[in-house]
């Protein structure tokens, strides 16, 4: 089987593998450790390609990977058109620090292009009273 153990069995693996890019899918950014980043690359780029695709049994696929349904909805919906343009290479790997703790090399994983801003409504100006 290609890929790191992380020091966890097989099922162990895929089930924190799952939640990890349910997480990432959610918040669009994540901070973990850098083995853990890098495998957890794979996986987002394949649910980027299921969601580019966009057919029933792309949706399906990608159920099985990812834990939530407003996961789901929000990468077919939301992150995947982002990439309508580009073939691959749909998130980066940023080394951030070591963890006080253990010493592990610590990395944030993030979408290459980022969610577009939303536009809060502009306040009206309040009236002063004289």
């Amino acid at each position: 089987m290609a890929g790191r153990k992380l020091g966890r069995t097989t099922d162990h693996k895929e089930a924190m593998l799952k939640n990890l890019v349910t997480s990432l899918i959610m918040h669009e950014r994540l901070e973990t450790t850098e083995a853990k980043a890098k495998e957890l690359r794979k996986l987002a780029d394949r649910m980027i390609t299921l969601g580019k695709k966009g057919d029933l049994a792309s949706l399906r696929r990608a159920l099985k990977s990812v834990r939530t349904k407003e996961a789901v909805g929000k990468l077919f919906k939301e992150i995947a058109p982002r990439f309508a343009g580009r073939n691959g290479g749909y998130t980066r790997v940023i080394k951030y620090r070591t963890r006080r703790g253990d010493g592990a090399t610590t990395a944030i994983i993030e979408w290459v292009e980022p969610a577009p801003a939303k536009a809060s409504p502009a306040k009206p100006a309040e009236e002063k009273k004289s």
